[in-house]
């Protein structure tokens, strides 16, 4: 029978969840989806030392503005399986015991090593030239663990409480391989991996054997994450194995990195050139706070869109998905290998998409408060109209203002290439015309205005209309001029004529 899809999102409340996280958030929730199966929020909080006070609320924002809500887990619902912190799993004595199982077995064993001790290995290691210093099979031979010393020193330590930790124990020379559904088979030899602490000296499990004992006592059935756990996917294989538990193990699936632009590194928290929260994150240990997504001006629906193409392709040339259609294609087996470049520019390009897909009445209601704190107030239906205007050139609400702002206020300067190339004697009392056919134009619509500018044109041949939207505007570029002209009003447009004339005459 095959199993029900179950995956997990298992972040550690360690900071905010930057976009990396939220993928991998994004590829199980439509992994999930696609498949009938549940999407479970899980908080690998092992590690209290680095715990963050406020971590574990961001996330659960995190997921919801982006729309891609677990049905069950830490702040979204309890099902069978709760609780969902590793932290409060502890108390149950859920990871002991499967520790405890591993030692009786002989694949782990107690290591009573103090810190002192462990820098020493690894400075004689340093000196042997040794590339990559780690506790093995080799050097574990020479370090205070239950392998070494006798049975009942072994015994007076543990009845003693000395402090100590639980480690796999790893073979010499053995070949471990492991399918993962992005990039298939891979093959290491155990020379290469450590010992992993799987108890440390707390009681707290590591997250080598946490989320393995909460893969299995959740029946998660896919275990999607980060390419940086590969190295250590074959130590996982190891402990499924030993416990037993191998036919049971969940499929891995190591997604790619998501890279910056250049492409020569993954995407860093202190990335200047755009954002790397999805929403604004301010870490309670830095001065420096994060703007995020949402405070930069993103739909949401944009910034998962961005998203799901870093690393994946749908298989044609599409490029715009809704998360419901996302989920009716997605398969991992289309997701590379190779890292993604993230390109800032395009992302812009995406939240112009989603803007393009509301309606004016819709941007109008985001952007009234805005317009309001620039000190201006205007009709429903003036900023309807505004915004159908100006929306073609814009890629965020906030853009609305520095595209259209003369709409709303005279300009104090004038192009000053357009000025010194076009502006003479002649184009003046071209203009002084055109002022005088606006100001006798009885209805402002578009078509009188269109027509009041061609009677002008009769007149003095010829009208430069770039010259005359700076006389209005002050910038050489914008929407069609004739209905920006009805949008700012007869009196207001013959006003600003006749104050360019002036101030450029002078």
């Amino acid at each position: 029978m095959e199993k029900r899809v179950r995956v997990r999102f298992a972040p550690s409340p360690t900071g905010g969840l930057h976009m990396g996280g939220v993928r991998t958030a994004l590829f199980n929730y439509l992994f999930a989806k696609k498949h009938g199966g549940d999407f479970i929020l899980r908080i690998e909080d092992t590690d209290q030392t680095r715990f963050v006070d406020g971590a574990e609320q961001y996330i659960i924002d995190a997921l919801k503005w982006c729309g891609i809500s677990p049905n069950e887990g830490v702040g979204f619902g309890d099902g069978p399986h709760k609780p969902y912190r590793q932290s409060e799993r502890k108390e149950l004595g859920i990871y002991k015991k499967y520790a405890d199982k591993l030692i009786a077995s002989g694949h782990a064993y107690y290591a009573f090593d103090t810190s002192e001790e462990l820098d020493e290995m690894r400075k004689r290691l340093e000196a042997a030239k040794v590339v990559a210093p780690q506790y093995n099979a080799v050097t574990r031979q020479n370090m205070r663990n239950s392998l070494t010393l006798p049975e009942d020193e072994v015994k007076k330590l543990l009845e003693a409480g000395a402090k100590h930790v639980v480690r796999l124990k790893v073979p010499r020379n053995e070949e471990i391989r492991f399918n993962d559904i992005i990039r298939g088979w891979v093959v290491v030899n155990s020379a290469q991996v450590d010992d992993k602490v799987l108890l440390k000296s707390d009681g707290m499990p590591t997250y080598h054997l946490a989320h393995i004992v909460d893969d299995i006592e959740m029946q998660i059935s896919h275990a999607v994450r980060g390419e940086e756990w590969l190295p250590s996917a074959p130590a996982h294989i190891l402990i499924y194995r030993y416990l037993g538990l191998e036919n049971e193990m969940p499929k891995l699936a190591h997604l790619p990195l998501i890279l910056n632009p250049d492409g020569n590194g993954k995407i860093s928290k202190r990335e200047a050139r755009f954002p790397v929260f999805p929403l604004s994150w301010k870490d309670p240990r830095e001065a420096t706070p994060y703007t995020g997504y949402r405070e930069s001006g993103y739909y949401p629906e944009a910034f998962v869109n961005i998203l799901a193409l870093l690393g994946w392709n749908p298989g044609n040339n599409e490029e715009i998905f809704s998360v419901a259609q996302l989920a009716d294609i997605f398969e991992f087996e289309r997701v590379h290998k190779s890292g993604a470049k993230f390109d800032p520019e395009k992302a812009k390009w995406f939240n112009q998409q989603y803007l393009r897909k509301h309606s004016d009445a819709e941007l109008a209601a985001v952007f009234k408060p805005l317009l309001k704190e620039k000190g201006y107030e205007r009709s429903d239906a003036f900023l309807v109209d505004f915004c159908k205007l100006v929306k073609e050139k814009v890629q965020f609400v906030h853009e609305f203002w520095d595209h259209g702002k003369y709409v709303f206020e005279p300009p104090l300067s004038y192009d000053e290439k357009v000025i010194t190339k076009k502006w003479n004697e002649k184009s003046k009392s071209i203009f002084i015309i055109v002022s005088e056919k606006f100001k006798n134009t009885s209805e402002w619509t578009v078509e009188n205005i269109t027509k009041s500018f061609h009677d002008a044109e009769a007149e003095t041949g010829k009208i430069d209309m770039q010259l005359l939207r700076v006389l209005i505007t002050g910038v050489a570029g914008g929407p069609q001029l004739f209905d920006m002209l009805a949008l700012i009003g007869r009196e207001e447009s013959v006003k600003r004529m006749e104050t360019a004339l002036h101030k450029l005459t002078q």
